[in-house]
């Protein structure tokens, strides 16, 4: 189970990469962009911002959610029985 999740986990970290290198590349090569107001009066530099704050969670969500209960039972109830028959 584990390199899947190593392989989940690197998926979205890359994600959430490429949406932050957006910010940052936007900030540098475009501020007049990140100084518009596209959204309730907020410029787009601060939606931005909050934008990738809630992807942080959304993505930790996620990453929760494909580290299944049965997938963790099974893989506990495994080490369990290994460790009981090493005590025997």
């Amino acid at each position: 189970m584990r390199p899947r999740h190593d392989r989940t986990g690197l998926f979205l970290f890359s994600v959430y990469l490429l949406l932050y290198a957006g910010f940052v590349f936007l900030a540098a090569f475009r501020p007049e962009l990140m100084e518009s107001r596209p959204w309730v009066g907020l410029n787009l530099s601060l939606t931005y911002g909050f934008g990738l704050i809630a992807m942080a969670f959304v993505l930790a969500l996620i990453y929760g959610w494909c580290d299944s209960p049965n997938q963790s039972k099974d893989s506990y109830t495994a080490r369990k029985e290994t460790s009981q028959e090493d005590r025997r």
